[in-house]
């Protein structure tokens, strides 16, 4: 999938989600274009999981079983992992609301107003092991001007 067309199916319900929760719609398009490779990754194909969000204790919905990189001591390691499966894009990015709304590590998030400094706050609470994690997503916002999602226009 091309990255606008990626764009275009995701975004109004980026901006639903805002409405809702209070996360910018820029940080959660690109935080889902960066987790899912624009949509391609095996994933979001697999299990509509948009942000590789894995399947802990708490999870008792299905899961998908794929191996995961994670950076420990400095380098890639593969390791096995469960990721929680969803019925489509739609119930994940509801999901992942939720998820951050019972996190205690990710209450700070909720301070923040824009994109970036969710992106900031995100990386600062250890969503990913990847140190430049903030960064790459500030450059997606920034790339392709997602701010303009952050005004999401009430929904009838």
């Amino acid at each position: 999938m091309k990255p606008q067309e990626f764009i275009d199916q995701i975004a109004p319900d980026a901006m639903a989600c805002h409405l809702k929760t209070d996360i910018p719609a820029s940080f959660t398009i690109a935080q889902a274009a960066l987790e899912s490779g624009w949509g391609t990754s095996k994933t979001a194909a697999m299990a509509h999981n948009l942000f590789n969000i894995k399947a802990d204790k708490s999870w008792h919905g299905p899961v998908y079983q794929m191996s995961s990189t994670e950076y420990v001591g400095g380098n890639n390691v593969l390791v096995p992992a469960n990721w929680r499966m969803y019925l489509d894009w739609l119930s994940c990015m509801n999901d992942r609301a939720a998820f951050f709304r019972a996190n205690p590590r990710y209450a700070k998030c909720f301070s923040e107003t824009t994109g970036e400094g969710w992106c900031r706050a995100v990386a600062a609470a250890g969503y990913a092991t990847d140190p430049d994690y903030a960064q790459k997503l500030i450059v997606t916002i920034r790339a392709r001007n997602l701010t303009q999602f952050d005004k999401p226009k009430e929904v009838a």
